[in-house]
């Protein structure tokens, strides 16, 4: 119900009281399972959309980039991208929400990339010392300022062409 909704309003539109309304149920069985709104949009975020997302802990480090910036570029280009670009533009104003988009969704998403990254380093796949922190950052910071910044498409072509760069730095 709340991916339904949030496909024709904002984040910061998106009101319990609606919900509520929607679902049938009263503020306080909403807040019995969802402590904020960021909470509930998250919930939902993490069951459509990480649900999505390929076991990426089995892939060298050069198949998770291969497979992992095309991927986040299509589900950026549905709802998925409107809601995280929504969370992270109502961060800016309340702490609690980016807070929320922070541990639930990237940083545990990036701390796999990151240890792959330092694995590969260690393992030589890369051919060169690595900053994995950094080397995430490279690969994963452009699409997500596409995103919000939209100065540029977030299309498969630069993806592809995001890819092919890194890979030539570092391979």
């Amino acid at each position: 119900m709340v991916f339904s909704l949030l496909r024709t309003r904002s984040v910061r539109k998106l009101t319990i009281d609606e919900v509520c309304r929607r679902a049938g149920v009263s503020k306080p069985t909403i807040y019995k399972w969802w402590p904020t709104k960021a909470a509930m949009v998250m919930e939902m975020f993490e069951q459509r959309m990480v649900r999505r997302i390929p076991d990426i802990e089995t892939f060298t480090a050069e198949q998770l980039i291969r497979m992992a910036v095309p991927h986040l570029i299509q589900l950026f280009n549905e709802v998925f991208g409107k809601v995280a670009a929504e969370m992270i533009a109502e961060g800016q104003s309340d702490a609690a929400v980016l807070r929320e988009f922070r541990e639930r969704y990237m940083l545990k998403r990036r701390a796999i990339s990151v240890k792959m990254f330092k694995e590969a380093s260690k393992s030589g796949e890369f051919k060169c010392s690595v900053d994995p922190e950094l080397l995430s950052d490279l690969i994963f910071g452009p699409i997500y300022y596409r995103l919000l910044v939209k100065h540029q498409p977030l299309n498969q072509e630069f993806g592809t062409a995001l890819v092919e760069h890194v890979l030539g730095c570092i391979k």
